[in-house]
Parts: structure tokens; C-alpha cells; sequence
């Protein structure tokens, strides 16, 4: 019999079978996150199946970061019922402001290596950064997860993809994520894990790893996943005191395909609108003017990522005219680390405008809004038409870097 990849081990520790890729596999779930864009239909689910109590309150995590602030009283209803079931469930719920769950899931070391962690929103991927089997669930998943701690899963086939080299001066994580966007494709890794290996993820911090992860479904990928390394370890010292067991792929485990990727020949990528796939080289639309320019997300909003464009923005000697300059802070952690250093008050002086820590301005629910056939160059994820709120603008994706030349410049450009 073959080894085994990272994603099959996990899988087979928490279902407890000598699960393979393509085996159906019912697992305890260490822990499962709700967000009020998708906790609502989940407790409708919840309370038809019967339930009346929480099989694990304390592996449940509920976060209002869609809405924030609530953009109206049907909003806020759903962050009452939210509240009201947390505290009757004695269930953790981040209250509106306090940033982006997965971003919450990660700072609060729920995601641990060797885990199975899900969220009821497709960029739970994001928490595989940390050697944890993370995944996006729908809402009746989670309602499942309520009532019984467990959920189906197939396990996916995996993709290695293998990093060497290090990232020259002028590229950062995100442009390594479009790149791979770029090959594979949208749906290039359908319900497929990719498994990130080679000597170039040691070049990677946790927070870069954090970005390869977070793209990873917009490949279709079921999972981006790590393996576990110091830097793991040292992110997670002061975030958890639980003990964990790394989680490292066999010699001889199985892959459908392989990907390498020399971190050192890339340059600045961009995505251009509407797909976040249809990706080229920066260079190759230097000019194309900008009117927005958005820092944040659970893409592009921790403390790295706001110094790296802040301090594009200060060479360059400011924001344009006639360019809005949009910072949402991925938790209020970051954005007390932004204040702590000066770093909110040098984004203060530049005129931008910050939004609460949420996925409001992102995904187009609340915040600010692009107005009509504006370029908006973002830090986010996702770039299809109505991102944002507005179907008539187009959104372009890049690296912090790349959004804040953009905002000195007001057309796209690389980082000088």
C-alpha cells in the first residue's frame, strides 16, 4: 500500500478508518465557524432537524463580520438571533467589529496542525496555512455539525504543488497566488487538495502562507494545506496552550498531478476583471486608470500587508487625486497593531478611508461601494462582476504593493 498525502492522514486520524483519496469519511470536526452571511439558514436547518442542544459548544465559533456594520434592521435581526443562540449554547461569537472570522479563527489558535477546522463560507481554506484540514461547508452542514460534532467528507485527490527559491524585491505572496490561479485555473484543482511542499516554503511567513491558502478555492481546491514547520510553531505560542501533533506527507504518497513554482522568476501579477484566473503579468497593463484602491480582506488585511503598502504610499509621496484609498483591517487585533505603531495614523494622513474589520466592503453587503465604471485595484479574492456592490465596476486583484503604486500613480503600475 502507497503513503499517504497530508490531507488523507488527517482525514483517516479523524474519521479513524484508513481513509484514501475518493473514500467517503464521516469525522469529528475540532472546529467549525459560522458567519452571519451563513449562521442564519443554518439555524433554520438547525431548529426543522430537531435540534435542541449543541453536541460541542465549545468547538463552535460564530463571527458577524458580513454585515458591519449592519446595513439595515434586517441585518441586525440576524445578528440578535445569532447572539441570542450563542448565549443559550454557551457558544464563542465574535460580536460585529471584532474582524473577519477566519482571520479570528487563525489569531485565536483554533487551527491547529493535524486538525479538521471547516467554516460555513468557502474561504475556511484559509486556516490550511497552519497544517490543519480546513474547508468551506454549506449551512446545513453546519447545522449538522450543531447537532451532531461530525461531518461527510470525500477525501480529495492531491495536488503538490512544489515552491522553490525565494520571492525577489518587488513580489510578495499574493503574486505567487495569482500565478498558481493563473496555471491551474479556475476549476484546475476541483475538490482537489493542493499540498504545498519544496524548499521555498521556508521563505514563506505563516502570514504568506496564510494568502496560498486563502486563493486556493478559487482553483476549486477542496483544501490548500502546509506542512507544519518553526514558523508554525512560533505563530502559535502565544495563541494556544493545547498540544498538537504535526501532520507530514509519506516519501511515497499519491499525486495527480504536480506544480512547480520558482518563487524567484516570478514577477507582480494582476488579475483582471472579472476573473480571478484570467491573470498576467502587472507590466502587461501598466496605465490602465484607477479611481479606488482597496487594502484589506482575509486576503490582503494583517499588519504586513498594511506596512508593505503604506510604505509604497509614503515613497511615493501619497495617494493621487481623484483616487479613494479604502483600508478594512482584517480583526481589531490588526488594527490595534496599526495604531500601536503609527501605522493608522500614517494611513490617517493620506486620506484613507477605513471601514470597520469585516468582509462588508469586499463581498459588496455593506461599506464602501465602487461607484459606477470605476477600476477598483483590491488586496481581496475575488473579482467577478458585483463584487463589490456595484456590476458596472471592475476589479483588478494584486499584491498590497501593487494596490498602493496603483493608488500613488492612479493607473497600474509596479511598485517602484
Amino acid at each position: 500500500m502507497t503513503g499517504k498525502t497530508i490531507s488523507e492522514k488527517i482525514l483517516s486520524l479523524k474519521s479513524r478508518t484508513d481513509a484514501r483519496a475518493g473514500d467517503l469519511v464521516v469525522c469529528d470536526v475540532d472546529c467549525a465557524l459560522g458567519t452571519d452571511g451563513s449562521t442564519p439558514m443554518a439555524l433554520d436547518y438547525f431548529d426543522r432537524m430537531g435540534g435542541r442542544t449543541v453536541r460541542h459548544p465549545e468547538r463552535i465559533v460564530l463571527a458577524l463580520d458580513h454585515y458591519v456594520p449592519p446595513s439595515s434592521e434586517k441585518t441586525r435581526a440576524l445578528h440578535h438571533m445569532m447572539q441570542a443562540f450563542a448565549a443559550t449554547h454557551a457558544i464563542t461569537l465574535h460580536e460585529a467589529g471584532e474582524g473577519i472570522g477566519h482571520q479570528l479563527i487563525v489569531e485565536t489558535g483554533r487551527a491547529l496542525p493535524g486538525s479538521l477546522v471547516v467554516g460555513a463560507d468557502s474561504h475556511a481554506v484559509t486556516y490550511g496555512a497552519l497544517n490543519s484540514f480546513a474547508t468551506g461547508i454549506g449551512s446545513s452542514d453546519l447545522a449538522a455539525i450543531l447537532l451532531t460534532g461530525q461531518i461527510w467528507l470525500r477525501v480529495p485527490h492531491s495536488i503538490r504543488v512544489t515552491l522553490t527559491g525565494r520571492l525577489p524585491a518587488g513580489v510578495y505572496p499574493k503574486d505567487v497566488a495569482l500565478a498558481l490561479a493563473g496555471q491551474l485555473k479556475a476549476d484546475g484543482a476541483a475538490y482537489q487538495a493542493l499540498e504545498f511542499a519544496g524548499d521555498g516554503v521556508a521563505s514563506l511567513d505563516l502570514e504568506d502562507r496564510l494568502v496560498l491558502s486563502n486563493l486556493a478555492v478559487e482553483m476549486g481546491a477542496k483544501n490548500g494545506i502546509f506542512p507544519a514547520d518553526a514558523k508554525t510553531d512560533a505563530y502559535l505560542t502565544d495563541r494556544t496552550d493545547r498540544r498538537y501533533r504535526a501532520v507530514a506527507a509519506d516519501p511515497d504518497a499519491v499525486y495527480v498531478q504536480e506544480v512547480a513554482i520558482d518563487l524567484g522568476s516570478l514577477v507582480p501579477q494582476v488579475a483582471l476583471p472579472h476573473l480571478v484566473d484570467q491573470v498576467v503579468a502587472l507590466d502587461s497593463v501598466a496605465g490602465t486608470p484607477v479611481q479606488m484602491v482597496f487594502l484589506g480582506t482575509c486576503t490582503g488585511g494583517r499588519l504586513r500587508d498594511f506596512h508593505q503598502a503604506r510604505d509604497v504610499l509614503v515613497a511615493g509621496g501619497g495617494v493621487a487625486p481623484g483616487v479613494q484609498l479604502v483600508v478594512t483591517p482584517a480583526s481589531r487585533e490588526v488594527l490595534e497593531a496599526m495604531q500601536a505603531d503609527g501605522t493608522y495614523d500614517d494611513y490617517v494622513r493620506l486620506g484613507a478611508t477605513f471601514v470597520p474589520p469585516g468582509c462588508g466592503a469586499c463581498c459588496g453587503t455593506c461599506g464602501e461601494i465602487p461607484g459606477d465604471g470605476v477600476n477598483v485595484v483590491s488586496t481581496a479574492n475575488r473579482n467577478f462582476k458585483g463584487r463589490m456592490g456595484n456590476g458596472s465596476a471592475s476589479i483588478y486583484l494584486a499584491s498590497p504593493a501593487s494596490c498602493a503604486a496603483a493608488a500613488v500613480s492612479g493607473m497600474i503600475g509596479k511598485p517602484s
